[in-house]
């Protein structure tokens, strides 16, 4: 505030993940994954919104994940902390649209990061295991989910968009396709 005088965009985009079946969770681990992957975004909406309703104005997008729209196993945490900021990607929308704050969020399928090289470094599954599943058959680029948050961020290309959840995945979640089926497509 101090330097530019107003905030126009927060871009939640912190996140952790936790790997282990639901029955081996820890009330630890749960408890972190949500702190930052749910709390720390609503405890930042909460203080940036306050500014961004004074001015009447400002684009908050949370970056949630195609794990807060489906169910996978082994991330019961995970899971729920991603499926909770869509719900309060919502509910700020609901509460903040009407006075010029627009809330959305970016669901982006599994993209190449240290957050995935350590994932599969304890062995839970494989880049073959992702680009089988996605049907443009490749792991997101941090560009394409960039250009998502720019989008959604950007007044004059996104002014009347408003409580969506933007998925962006390859296809991950519109793909009710069995593996088979899929793989056939790709080829």
């Amino acid at each position: 505030m101090g330097e530019f005088g107003r905030i126009d965009v927060l871009v939640n985009n912190a996140g952790i993940s936790t790997i282990v079946p639901a029955e081996e969770t820890t009330l630890a681990d749960w408890e972190r994954t949500l702190a930052v992957n749910l709390t720390g975004p609503f405890l930042m909406s909460r203080e940036f919104g306050k500014e961004m309703l004074r001015q009447g104005s400002g684009s908050i997008v949370n970056v949630s994940s195609v794990a807060g729209l489906l169910g996978i196993s082994d991330r019961a945490a995970y899971n729920a902390s991603k499926h909770g900021l869509i719900g309060l990607t919502r509910t700020l929308a609901a509460e903040w649209g009407g006075r010029g704050v627009r809330v959305n969020a970016v669901c982006p399928g599994w993209v190449k990061t240290e957050m995935d090289e350590e994932d599969q470094g304890a062995g839970g599954y494989t880049d073959a295991d992702i680009e089988g599943r996605v049907p443009m058959g490749r792991f997101a680029r941090p560009e394409d989910i960039a250009q998502a948050v720019a989008f959604l961020a950007d007044q004059d290309l996104s002014g009347f968009v408003n409580g969506h959840t933007l998925s962006v995945d390859g296809g991950w979640f519109g793909d009710g396709s069995w593996e088979s089926l899929r793989n056939r497509k790709q080829q």
